[in-house]
């Protein structure tokens, strides 16, 4: 792309991550559809953006179900005309005990955090390509690229999604078009999103070995992906980073580094916290049907 886009859908919006790379889009000149299952979340966000004095659209989605995806982009189009940009931002994070996950659990997680990205870029592409233009970023993770207890199903996804980038950002150089795709792959981000929901609901802290960014480095990393055309950005400068990469190259190497106790059981604690309130939660659905 010879210059930056001028219309984005960004899934996640309501809220943390989502509603900052909204903002920093609208700084940019940039139209936005905004979608996420929380309307009044879009409507703050709205209020915000707006204020940069271009267009702001919110359509409240359920990026799991497929049939609002489709509506979803219908209706950008229609108020936006060609899209430029999707930003798939949306996603869901549960740590805790495999087992402890039912089936439904398991599958609403490959919904949004898989299937959702590849279906709206699906959507989107047919139009880029028409006209040569246009760029996907899916925000991934650092988890995506090394194993991470107690997160399988999350880790899991975000791997499946940073290899769809990479394969459908090959595809795109060897068709010869200047549409691209990118990954952006934050750790544990300070300030807004999953892990500052985990650090309020579990005092949980990242261990200085793996540290945290804040989230306006990784608002920097998705509007630097999209300046600089560029394949994937890891958002972590912390030890962690080199290590995660010489991992990737022995699985012995990575069994190694997840046997040392700082990170192999850091999760440890919120999962045995999710299963007592799986628990809870099952104690009360049960005492509740026993009264008459």
């Amino acid at each position: 792309m010879t210059d930056f886009p001028s219309t984005a859908i960004i899934t996640g919006a309501s809220r943390g991550m989502g509603a900052l790379i909204a903002e920093a889009l609208a700084k940019r000149g940039v139209g936005l559809v905004l979608a996420a299952r929380d309307a009044a979340g879009l409507e703050a966000t709205r209020d915000r953006c707006a204020r940069h004095g271009h267009a702001v659209h919110v359509v409240p989605t359920d990026v799991a179900d497929p049939r609002q995806l489709a509506a979803l982009v219908a209706t950008a189009t229609a108020r936006l005309g060609a899209l430029d940009l999707l930003v798939n931002n949306a996603g869901i994070e549960e740590v805790g005990f495999f087992e402890d996950m039912t089936p439904e659990e398991i599958e609403l997680h490959a919904r949004v955090n898989l299937i959702a990205p590849m279906q709206l870029a699906r959507a989107v592409l047919p139009g880029m390509l028409a006209r040569d233009r246009g760029h996907i970023v899916n925000m991934a993770s650092v988890a995506g690229l090394a194993p991470m207890g107690f997160g399988e199903t999350y880790g899991a996804t975000k791997a499946g999604l940073l290899n769809f980038s990479r394969s459908l950002r090959a595809s795109l150089r060897a068709r010869g078009t200047q549409v691209r795709c990118s990954a952006v792959c934050p750790g544990f981000v300070e300030g807004a999103g999953m892990y500052a929901d985990q650090q309020v609901r579990y005092g949980f802290n990242a261990p200085g070995l793996v540290g945290s960014v804040h989230v306006d480095e990784v608002v920097r990393a998705v509007l630097r992906v999209i300046d600089e055309d560029l394949p994937e950005v890891v958002v972590n400068d912390k030890p962690i980073k080199p290590l995660v990469m010489a991992g990737l190259t022995s699985p012995r190497l990575m069994d190694w580094i997840l046997g040392k106790p700082s990170l192999g059981r850091m999760l440890l604690p919120m999962a045995e916290a999710r299963r007592a309130e799986r628990q809870a939660a099952a104690a009360r659905d049960e005492e509740s049907l026993t009264k008459p």
